[in-house]
């Protein structure tokens, strides 16, 4: 999901509660607070040689232990989002939530509906991939590749 498209979710549904749901059903607890929005710049080279780069727009999700009044809502979250304009370049970066369930993950957000009064956000899980799948000489599986119109 696009930066301009969150914003404009939330600007639709003011005074509603804002709930995370992990990839696995579980929700992240409602007292979480956005403690950092962030513009995240990844420059690498991929195992084939090719110099990329990457940008995301980075929200972190963070749970105090003994906060438990606590409760995002989308007015709240839309002048986080105004205030990280000193940061983010632009409205057209992908939006990814970070949470420490354990471990520090990244997902990205699949879909939001708006569901009794909150609008509920379903994280996906990022997944690892190989950049240059013909420099490394695998072979992209059947019926899909560039100019097939499907993905691998």
């Amino acid at each position: 999901m696009k930066l301009r498209d969150l914003k404009t979710t939330l600007s639709r549904h003011p005074a509603q509660g804002v709930r995370f749901v992990l990839p696995d059903g579980n929700p992240i607890p409602a007292e979480f607070h956005v403690t950092e929005v962030g513009h995240v710049v990844k420059k690498f080279i991929d195992c084939g040689g090719t110099v990329r780069a990457a940008e995301s727009c980075l929200l972190q999700a963070w749970v105090s232990a003994g906060d438990q009044d606590h409760a995002l809502t989308t007015d709240k979250l839309a002048k986080i989002l105004s205030l990280s304009a000193k940061v983010l370049p632009s409205d057209d970066l992908e939006v990814e939530i970070e949470y420490d369930a354990g471990s520090v993950a990244q997902y990205t957000v699949e879909t939001i509906e708006s569901q009794a009064g909150a609008l509920v956000f379903a994280l996906g899980n990022k997944h690892t991939d190989c950049l240059a799948k013909e420099a490394c000489g695998i072979e992209p599986a059947a019926g899909c590749g560039c100019g097939t119109g499907k993905c691998c």
